[in-house]
């Protein structure tokens, strides 16, 4: 995991070196700096994760490679939508309970 920190949006709430003193600083005026080039260990990322949320003005966002799901095949003429659709004539199959 890699993270990045725009401190030109940083506020100085802090939260983030409470959450994660390993990976952000507090200058003088209470505005975070991010310690190191934004490579996060995986027994920190918990951490830092939890200060990347709870940034109040989302100063801090992760970088790197998403993992997107695999793309689905087009649906054919054959396939219908409307078979899968869940309605109370079927819902013993899908499970609804009221």
């Amino acid at each position: 995991m890699r993270i990045r920190l725009d401190r030109t949006v940083c506020d100085g709430f802090g939260v983030c070196a409470k959450h994660a003193p390993g990976y952000f600083s507090l200058d003088d005026w209470g505005y975070a700096s991010l310690i190191g080039d934004g490579t996060v260990a995986e027994a920190d990322r918990d951490a830092v994760m939890r200060a990347l949320l709870d940034c109040p003005v989302h100063a801090i966002t992760e970088i790197g490679q998403h993992r997107f799901p695999a793309p689905q095949p087009p649906l054919t003429d054959e396939d219908d939508p409307a078979e899968r659709l869940k309605t109370e004539e079927n819902e013993a199959e899908w499970g609804f309970t009221r």
